[in-house]
């Protein structure tokens, strides 16, 4: 076996014939020569005109790793691992329950994938907002409506190839594992999704929605119960807390609860949007991208005032969505589909926030940096109070202070209304943002422009709040029993790092309660 770098054009990267040829000219073989062969990794290289496709090649047959991952056994008799949230943290890791013999029991405070639609219709087109289902809450979690991307640095928490494996099992595209920046996208992630929770049922697990947490008791150190929403008490004495970065009832909770929980830096900013040609023309160096190369993607980063101000969750051909979670508030994200076929370009732009910003509007102690995200939120809701529509301006004049006589048109599908975002967000936020769009169009020639808009606010970066856990029993050091995992917990960002940290929680889980049950 052996591994060979090719770099060939994006119409030759599609031809199976011509990759053979390249592979055998590398190897020193005959052109015809018929050389089992798989492509490892694809990535674009895009930094001199023209773009061509880097291709790592490995000669041999291609196997699937992990081949027998997930077997089905029957675990519905086995020790019970309860975990709050359906989202890739709390699915993952009742795979990994499984995986190791035991039963996990999902309470979801959302809908089903399905249902789930009708309540993403409703926020979209009627500006009405369930706190319950929405683009953060119901199973699959937010990935699920918004994107899927795939990329993540975690690498040395666990395994992302483990990760890609088992979402190719359950029926994703072979491509995300050969991909260098995987993605699912919005219309194939949910058929997955139900699929993992099929699995989990067929195997003797549950998983249950409309099951929201509202209550959590500990005695003497030691997980004891959880309360639900529909009065029900259950004995639990492992509890994985995979609830999302967006739960804020949680966080209080926890808090009244005498759980502790810690405030932690973040980030808050807008949506960017740009012409998608515009992009493909900067990133591939030409005026049509042709009909082998993807949409083009950016990532910008800027230090200002101390600060760093950076590109997020970028979304080439994508749609920016309304992601409240309670009415009386305005919060946008990105998502594309599989095909990134839509005609404009997204990214969150933010700025890093920490406890000196929160102090300054009179936020202190753990919950400091969400009542400053809630501020944020609910100023941009009364800027305009119709609804869902967003407050919004051109680039060129946010970067003036100066209000648009009108926008161009955007993606945001409940609407947008022109108002000064740059007296709307706080300043330390406005101003950073004007210098570094500056800086943007040095570093990417056109980027700031009148013709690109500005929509408030990208304020649900990551978790607000951080709940501690040890960093090698991954439990709670005040309640033994009790997993903080995922996103919502502050160990994540995104669905394979949110995947990963679910498994090792279950892990955790497990060890623990095999030790209990060895000692009794």
């Amino acid at each position: 076996m052996n591994e060979v770098e090719i770099r060939v054009s994006p119409e030759e990267a599609q031809t199976p014939e011509w990759i053979s040829r390249k592979l055998n000219h590398h190897l020193g073989l005959p052109e015809t020569t018929q050389t089992p062969h798989y492509v490892r990794k694809r990535s674009i290289d895009a930094r001199k005109k023209p773009a061509v496709v880097v291709l790592k090649v490995v000669t041999g047959e291609w196997a699937p790793p992990f081949k027998h991952l997930l077997d089905h056994k029957d675990i519905s008799q086995q020790p019970v691992i309860h975990i709050i949230g359906a989202g890739p943290a709390g699915l993952f890791a009742a795979l990994r329950v499984i995986e190791l013999g035991f039963k996990p029991v999902i309470f979801e405070r959302g809908k089903d994938v399905k249902a789930r639609r009708r309540d993403l219709a409703a926020i979209t087109k009627m500006g009405l907002v369930n706190p319950e289902s929405n683009y953060c809450f119901g199973e699959g979690g937010a990935g699920t409506y918004s994107d899927g991307k795939l990329y993540t640095r975690s690498t040395k928490r666990g395994s992302v190839e483990r990760i890609l494996a088992i979402l190719v099992q359950f029926g994703a595209s072979r491509d995300i594992a050969v991909e260098a920046h995987p993605h699912i996208g919005t219309n194939k992630l949910p058929a997955i999704i139900a699929e993992i929770r099929q699995f989990i049922e067929r195997c003797g697990g549950e998983v249950h929605f409309e099951k929201k947490l509202t209550g959590i008791h500990h005695q003497q150190g030691q997980i004891h119960s959880i309360a639900l929403n529909n009065g029900e008490t259950i004995r639990v004495k492992a509890l994985i807390l995979a609830t999302g970065h967006s739960a804020r009832d949680i966080f209080y909770l926890l808090h009244q609860s005498d759980i502790r929980v810690e405030s932690k830096p973040f980030a808050i900013g807008v949506r960017a949007e740009h012409d998608q040609r515009f992009v493909d023309q900067c990133q591939y160096k030409a005026n049509e991208r042709g009909d082998y190369l993807p949409p083009a993607a950016y990532s910008l980063v800027s230090q200002v005032d101390g600060r760093g101000v950076f590109s997020f969750c970028m979304c080439p051909g994508g749609i920016i969505a309304p992601c409240a979670t309670e009415p009386g508030e305005i919060v946008t994200n990105g998502w594309s589909p599989s095909k990134r076929n839509n005609p404009y370009a997204n990214s969150g732009i933010v700025v890093a926030v920490d406890q000196l910003d929160f102090k300054k509007y009179g936020f202190e102690g753990p919950l400091a940096g969400l009542e400053y995200q809630k501020m944020i939120e609910k100023k941009c809701w009364e800027a305009v109070a119709d609804g869902q529509k967003a407050p919004a301006q051109r680039m060129v004049d946010f970067v003036k202070g100066r209000k648009s006589p009108d926008l161009p048109k955007c993606s945001y599908q409940p609407g947008v209304v022109s108002s000064r975002l740059d007296l709307i967000l706080p300043s330390e936020i406005a101003k950073r943002l004007q210098q570094a769009f500056v800086d943007f169009g040095k570093k990417m020639p056109g980027y700031l422009s009148n013709d690109a808009i500005l929509v408030a606010p990208e304020s649900r970066t990551s978790s607000p709040v951080r709940i501690p856990r040890d960093a090698q029993s991954l439990v709670h050091p005040d309640v033994m029993g009790l997993f903080p995992c995922g996103e919502g917990a502050g160990y994540a960002g995104g669905i394979v790092s949110a995947a990963i940290d679910g498994e090792n929680c279950a892990t955790a889980a497990f060890q623990l309660l095999s030790q209990t049950t060895e000692k009794q």
